[in-house]
């Protein structure tokens, strides 16, 4: 799969299989490559699924997430664990979880969205590399970096072992999916859909 000539995203990208959801009544645990946004301590835990080439996650990310995070992960009341999942178009879903990766940990979540916000246009105009090369500037990496981290075989295997565990394990069958507190909410979700399941919780 390529990202123009100058980049290649090594063969291989994970294609999950479907499998029937499982209802869930507990948080879920820990795994590799989770990255966490809010207190440890907080009494909901929001898990997320997400591919960086869902147009859905990107509207999720963009205009709901804001208001849950002021309302809820800001005030300490619940906790984001963000998992990485890969929809097609592979190639964009990879690179772009390879390149927010590559930034500094802190600034992760806001690679992700820097990345939702440039999907419009990239779909628009086909050029992914042009559309993640201005992401990365945004962050400090030059043009060779982001190459660099488009052909990490390493990273892309690590990417690739977490959502083949995920399918398996939770289930997953597409993006966006969330638990709250391990109750499953699949598709394109609205502020009040979470905040309905977060209060479910939360009064539990």
């Amino acid at each position: 799969m390529t990202l123009d000539r100058r980049a290649l995203i090594v063969t291989g990208l994970a294609a999950a299989t479907a499998m029937p959801a499982l209802a869930r009544a507990a948080p879920l645990p820990a795994q590799p490559g989770d990255h966490v946004l809010g207190s440890a301590k907080a009494k909901v835990q929001i898990v997320e699924y997400a591919s960086m080439s869902c147009g859905h996650c990107a509207h999720t990310a963009l205009e709901v997430m804001p208001a849950i995070k002021k309302r809820y992960i800001d005030t300490g009341k619940a906790r984001l664990v963000f998992r990485e999942f890969l929809t097609p178009p592979y190639d964009l879903a990879g690179a772009g979880f390879l390149l927010a990766n590559r930034v500094p940990p802190a600034r992760y979540f806001e690679a992700v969205d820097a990345i939702f916000a440039a999907q419009a246009g990239m779909y628009k105009t086909g050029d992914y590399w042009g559309g993640l090369l201005a992401v990365a500037k945004r962050f400090g990496l030059t043009e060779a970096q982001l190459e660099a981290a488009l052909n990490d075989k390493a990273a892309l295997a690590a990417l690739n072992a977490r959502v083949e565990a995920a399918a398996k394990r939770d289930k997953i069958e597409g993006t966006p999916t969330f638990f709250a507190n391990g109750a499953e909410l699949v598709g394109d979700v609205t502020v009040d859909d979470l905040a309905q399941a977060i209060d479910k919780a939360l009064k539990a």
